[in-house]
């Protein structure tokens, strides 16, 4: 494979160009790990005292056994599964962390079956650490609102499709594929939008800071390390980077719905920056302030001495790209753009 090397322009907006194609169409070798395995990291223990004990059949035409709800709980966990190859050439570990409403299983598979990031970075050698975060999938959650103190949101089908510029805004889904209304040009596989919707969970908005807690655990875990994160784990990225500069040697944000607050930027001045965004933005009645508070952040970092590459996905020619990037079909594409951005920062064997 051969790409165009990193060309700055005038704002330090850097574009790799993908020069030969057919990364889809490549024989796939089997991945061969030395090591795989799971844990849990972070959390805490909470008390529950003055509820009611009930008498509940925990089985169908069960006898009922009284149940206690009060007494001491683990919460605020995070699941990490990790993947280490046989031969490793990432000079470090590579941590991905998700969106909003999802999952790990971001990474895993993309909705129509092919590899997903997971697999892209294990094959190049990468040690590869895969996350869900506090309060999602097999993290587990804790009772509202005794611990967490909001109700949690449950995402429609058509939300997604409509909300992450999939579809061309309000009224673009339908259950008929032939019917949906995708932006033109769009890389996402619609024709599998079910599969992708089956990944939706429950999601809290008051949950950031045991979120951010537990990451900064994985981190003192595993680290130092590059981290890769989606949409809302744009902030729980900046602000772990500004926590543990000297353990996050480089962060790829891609499409941040968040980034922190500029004054702490100077914070993560030594920790090198990837921001990617996808397509439609401009048209889009969120991602035009989104981006620009990406981009005010960016600024102050560079103005505190950092170092930042920002890649307009469709200025580098590489279109029709979705909020989800990781699973539209040019997926490996931007897969390889992250994966040469790594290598030219000397974090390659």
């Amino acid at each position: 494979m051969a790409f165009k090397q990193w060309v700055r322009a005038p704002g330090s907006i850097a574009a790799t160009v993908l020069l030969l194609g057919g990364l889809a169409g490549c024989a796939q070798a089997p991945i061969q790990l030395a090591e795989m395995g799971s844990f849990h990291v972070g959390g805490r223990e909470v008390l529950i005292t003055g509820k009611p004990v009930k008498e509940i059949a925990l089985t169908a035409n069960g006898v009922p056994a009284k149940f206690d709800p009060n007494g001491l709980y683990q919460v605020e966990q995070m699941y990490v599964q990790y993947f280490i190859p046989k031969s490793p050439r990432g000079a470090l570990p590579i941590l991905l962390w998700h969106g909003g409403g999802l999952t790990g299983v971001t990474y895993e598979t993309t909705p129509d079956g092919r590899e997903g990031w997971l697999n892209f970075f294990v094959r190049k050698g990468w040690a590869t650490y895969n996350s869900d975060a506090v309060e999602r999938g097999r993290s587990g959650f804790a009772m509202s609102p005794e611990i967490f103190p909001t109700e949690p949101l449950f995402l429609t089908k058509e939300n997604p499709f409509e909300r992450f510029r999939i579809g061309q805004g309000a009224g673009s889904y339908n259950k008929d594929v032939a019917k949906m209304k995708p932006l033109p040009g769009s890389q996402f596989p619609i024709e599998a939008y079910d599969n992708f919707t089956k990944q939706n969970v429950p999601r809290w908005t008051s949950t950031d800071a045991p979120t951010i807690a537990a990451y900064t655990a994985l981190v003192d875990k595993v680290c130092p390390c590059v981290v890769v994160v989606h949409s809302q784990a744009g902030l729980f990225g900046a602000r772990v980077a500004e926590a543990r500069p000297d353990k996050v040697k480089a962060l790829v944000m891609v499409e941040p719905a968040a980034v922190g607050p500029i004054e702490d930027a100077p914070k993560m001045k030594n920790v090198p920056v990837l921001a990617i965004y996808g397509d439609y933005i401009e048209q889009d009645s969120r991602w035009p302030t989104i981006r620009g508070n990406g981009i005010r952040f960016y600024d102050a970092l560079r103005a505190a001495g950092g170092s930042v590459d920002m890649v307009d996905l469709p200025k580098a020619g590489i279109k029709g790209n979705s909020h989800m990037v990781m699973m539209d079909r040019n997926s490996d594409t931007v897969a390889a753009l992250i994966q040469n951005w790594l290598v030219s920062r000397g974090l390659y064997k």
